[in-house]
């Protein structure tokens, strides 16, 4: 049975790559268009919250702690189903769900009935329908294109996301300050839509699922990934590092929107260019990762972009208006590069070293930790800001990201020039 796209490596230079390919074409436009929709609600709705309803800096951060708060509550279960159902239909069931949620919060808002409990219940169930759609989507990519390919084709997502962060962020700051900021959401909600109709043309099949036995249950599973990741070195130095990464970072990105706003004094328009210049670092990072890779080797490229990007961090809580704008968009794009770098070769690394059975589990169980922090974060970051000030909140969050890079200096991850392909001991392999 055909698991992947057969013709996927026949035209390795040809220019464009992977973008030849019809099923992989529809993926990547449908996830960049979702990713415009969600670049500008990672604008608008703070902006909705700080403009319209006058939330305070702890009620913004915790829009961020609820959108991935999820993750700590059903992202081990989650895991366990993904690799029980077919990935396809399930994104597109999170797409339809999250278009409707979305779409609610302008509608509220033009009845003069929304509130901050609306937007942080909006934030959490549109962030559970991304815990399902994360994990499958990185399951479903690795049957849609052959393992050869699948660097090039997180590169191409991961630069297309990147794109679309610079569109999406810059043009919430400007739809926000022409049409409302209620009014801009409703692009948030149709790109789900697209998501949905793009994910349903795509033609290739996925291979059949190994049902689990009759005896073995949902937790007995969860059990197996999380044993797996946590037996073997590298997996565990993996997940470790970019948990406590997202803790500070997530926590300094909770405050940037009231930061930018209230302390430096900059406008809803000011605010999305401004955003939007992480999404160019990104595209930057997206662009050069598979080069770097190729010439340092995954591991040492790895390295490169933990420990030689974080801190240019440092850089954004010297911001002001005038000139010291420049402070913000050197550090957001240099941080936004490395991170971007980092997710291709981290992401790419997983879905051919873990055993495709049990990735949807592997995946979940290290994005439990890794995203589970980010709503950790968002909760610390708005108490450090409401007690140390929103500037010196930043500070303190982005001294901890320049120095959680420091955690990859382990012999796991410096044992070889490239990171392996398979686990060091086959009794690691699941029965």
């Amino acid at each position: 049975m055909q698991t992947r796209e057969q013709d996927a490596s026949l035209t390795p230079h040809r220019f464009g790559g992977l973008l030849w390919h019809r099923n992989f074409r529809l993926l990547w436009t449908g996830e960049t268009v979702s990713g415009i929709g969600n670049s500008m609600a990672a604008v608008g709705v703070p902006l909705l919250a700080v403009a319209v309803l006058h939330g305070s800096t702890f009620a913004v951060a915790a829009l961020t702690a609820a959108a991935y708060l999820p993750w700590l509550i059903i992202g081990l279960p989650a895991g366990a189903w993904v690799d029980r159902l077919p990935s396809r239909p399930l994104m597109v069931i999170c797409d339809i769900v999250s278009a409707l949620l979305y779409a609610s919060l302008p509608v509220a808002a033009w009845m003069g009935v929304l509130t901050t409990g609306q937007l942080l219940g909006v934030a959490l169930v549109a962030g559970a329908a991304a815990v399902f759609f994360d994990t499958a989507y990185q399951v479903y990519l690795s049957a849609l294109v052959t393992a050869g390919n699948l660097m090039e084709g997180n590169a191409k997502l991961q630069g297309s996301a990147s794109v679309a962060s610079i569109g999406g962020r810059s043009a919430a700051g400007l739809a926000g300050q022409a049409v409302g900021d209620a009014a801009a959401l409703l692009f948030n909600a149709g790109s789900f839509l697209v998501s949905a109709a793009c994910l349903l043309s795509i033609r290739t099949g996925e291979p059949p699922r190994k049902r689990p036995k009759r005896t073995t249950t949902v937790r007995a599973e969860i059990s197996e990934g999380a044993r797996f990741i946590f037996r073997d070195r590298l997996l565990r130095t993996l997940t470790i590092y970019p948990a406590v990464a997202n803790l500070s970072y997530s926590g300094s990105t909770a405050l940037v929107v009231v930061f930018l706003v209230r302390v430096t004094g900059f406008g809803s328009a000011a605010v999305g260019l401004l955003m939007a210049t992480g999404g160019i670092g990104g595209l930057l990072g997206a662009v050069t990762a598979r080069r770097i890779a190729r010439k340092l080797g995954t591991a040492r490229a790895l390295l490169l972009s933990t420990l030689g990007t974080g801190l240019f961090g440092m850089f954004i809580p010297l911001t002001a208006t005038g000139p010291r704008a420049a402070f913000y968009i050197i550090g957001s794009a240099v941080v936004a590069a490395g991170i971007t770098s980092g997710n291709i070769i981290l992401v790419s690394f997983r879905q051919v070293y873990c055993p495709a059975p049990m990735l949807g589990r592997v995946t979940a169980s290290q994005r439990f930790l890794v995203f589970g922090a980010i709503p950790l974060g968002a909760l610390l970051a708005g108490g450090l800001g409401t007690g140390l000030g929103v500037r010196n909140a930043l500070w303190v969050l982005l001294t901890i990201y320049a120095l959680s890079g420091a955690l990859t200096l382990t012999p796991a991850v410096q044992a070889d020039k490239n990171l392996p392909a398979q686990p060091p001991c086959p009794s690691q392999q699941p029965q």
